[in-house]
């Protein structure tokens, strides 16, 4: 790997932790606004779905091929994304308090998996318009670093959210 392309993977790396960090602030906002006790299960529901299209995507980007397949199924899940943070704002608005700072961080999360798509098409180049899906893993160590921060920034934290709402709602 040529030093310019390993310099372009280190900021996109540095991109996606700065994303996954957007995440975590995120759901320490919905703490600061009792989210439990005002959208709750709904809202915190609408984090799970966005969390499991972009882990999805994840996964699919480590897993296979480029590809037009891949190009397709990636395409697909930021669109489920976007269309789940819209439900997301709609189930929140009225509900509870979006601040400022929580809105900014929106704007992060909601255009960081248009810029990963775009630059995984650069990068594929042409392989991202041919061929099917191909089944072609990352080495052990990409996987353990896409995934070993997504779980402690974004996935431990959804659940702590999720289980809380479930609790408010139940009492």
């Amino acid at each position: 790997m040529s030093t310019a392309v390993a310099g372009g993977w280190a900021w996109a790396y540095a991109g996606y932790l700065l994303w996954l960090g957007a995440g975590c602030l995120d759901f320490a906002s919905h703490r600061r606004t009792d989210l439990p006790h005002t959208s709750g299960v709904a809202e915190s529901s609408m984090h799970g779905l966005q969390l499991l299209t972009l882990g999805a995507a994840v996964l699919v980007w480590l897993a296979l091929a480029p590809g037009l397949g891949r190009s397709v199924v990636l395409l697909a899940l930021v669109v489920a994304h976007a269309a789940a943070g819209y439900v997301d704002t709609r189930v929140a608005y009225g509900r509870r308090p979006i601040r400022p700072f929580e809105q900014h961080l929106h704007s992060v999360l909601d255009m960081a998996p248009w810029i990963a798509l775009g630059m995984i098409l650069v990068h594929d180049g042409a392989a991202a318009w041919r061929g099917g899906l191909a089944w072609q893993p990352a080495p052990a160590a990409w996987w353990l670093a896409a995934l070993a921060p997504a779980l402690l920034l974004c996935v431990l934290p959804w659940l702590a959210e999720y289980r809380a709402a479930w609790r408010a709602r139940s009492a």
